[in-house]
């Protein structure tokens, strides 16, 4: 098991942010009770779009398009 470098609710969704192997990527996990994402980010992607980063979990956990 890797190191858990953050864990926080959004809405209705955990996220969990973990260390991977490979150096400077991040292991992101969403869990909603129901489905499981995973997905992997770089150090700096997570540092600086982060905001980002959750607008797109909220959508997708919403059902909501990416589609502007």
């Amino acid at each position: 098991m890797y190191e858990v470098i953050e864990s926080y609710k959004l809405g209705g969704v955990e996220v969990t942010i973990t260390k991977t192997d490979k150096p400077n990527k991040l292991l992101v996990s969403c869990f909603n009770g129901e489905f499981k994402s995973e997905f992997t980010v770089s150090q700096y992607e997570f540092e600086n779009y982060r905001r980002l980063m959750n607008q797109r979990i909220t959508r997708a956990f919403s059902g909501e398009s990416e589609a502007d």
